[in-house]
Order: structure tokens, then sequence, then C-alpha cells
């Protein structure tokens, strides 16, 4: 069944959308991914033509999974300012739902990732049904590791992911 491609929210805080990526947003997404400083926990800054194939893993993860990275657009100025959402990722052979959030740097120290993380988290919970969720954190990634404990995640271990360490932060359904 082919997904509706209009460019409504999937969430909504009250400074934030957030929507489903399309091709349209490569200008964004790869000046986005290829800045070496926001982009300097990753292994590398992505090339265009890598930046391409990242959004249409997430055009793959909508129609496979029903939600992936998304945009997160600033209602106030209508303007893209990053991607936060929910992608299934295998630690240590078990498939997780992971939320994952990196804001363009022009946009950084606004809030912006820990509140369209906190949304995720909540639709995560309450709208997809997940157990928990998790955040796969470099341990000198400072910024990323503060996000993941405002919206309630702790650590819970150490891996190796995709060749680099990572800790695992997590946080469980609340109890009803």
């Amino acid at each position: 069944m082919a997904r509706n491609r209009f460019q409504a929210a999937v969430l909504e805080t009250p400074r934030l959308a957030l929507r489903e990526m399309t091709l349209g947003d490569l200008d964004f997404v790869a000046g986005m991914l290829g800045d070496p400083e926001g982009m300097r926990f990753y292994p590398k800054p992505l090339s265009r033509e890598e930046s391409e194939a990242w959004v249409r893993r997430q055009i793959d993860r909508y129609e496979r999974d029903g939600h992936g990275l998304w945009l997160v657009v600033e209602k106030a100025s209508g303007h893209p300012v990053g991607q936060v959402g929910l992608s299934i990722q295998e630690v240590e052979g078990v498939r997780e739902p992971e939320i994952g959030y990196l804001i363009h740097r022009p946009s950084w120290r606004r809030g912006f990732a820990a509140e369209a993380a906190l949304a995720t988290r909540d639709h995560a919970f309450a709208v997809l049904g997940k157990p928990r969720v998790i955040s796969l954190v470099r341990p000198e990634n400072l910024p990323s590791r503060r996000v993941a404990m405002r919206i309630g995640m702790t650590i819970e271990k150490q891996v190796l992911f995709r060749g680099l360490d990572h800790r695992v932060f997590a946080v469980s359904r609340p109890a009803k």
C-alpha cells in the first residue's frame, strides 16, 4: 500500500512539527549531514549521494515500519531544523526502537532535540504501543547524553554498534 506523501505533521509540539521526509528535503538534509561539526560523533560527514540514500532509507522505514526519522520543522519560521524519530536498530541481536535525534548546527542550543525526542518517546508509547525505547549515544557525545537523560532515559550498558562504542540509554513505558 502506498503511503500518502503530503507533508502533514506526524507529531507536533508547541514549537515543532515532525513530518516524513521526502526527496524534496535533500538540500537541507545534505547540508546537515555534510557538516563536519554536526557529524563529529558519526564516522564521517556524508556526501550528497550518501544523504540521498539516507533520505531513501527513511522513506523505506516509513513504508516497512510505519515510522523512521522525521524532518523537524520550526512552526514559527516554517524552516527545517533537524531530524528526530524512531527507527528499529539491532543491538546485540535484539531489534529495538531507537529514538534518534540530530539538529542542524544553526539551530543548536534551543532545546529542539529534547522537545522533539520527548514527543517521539510519548508517541512510541501511547500510539505505537512500544514497551520501551532506546537511544544509542557515543560516550563522548555529552549533548546527546543530556537529551537522553532529559527524556527520562538512563544508561543501561555500553555496546559496540557499527564498529564504535555506544552507550545504550533506555526508558520503559510507564505502567498503567
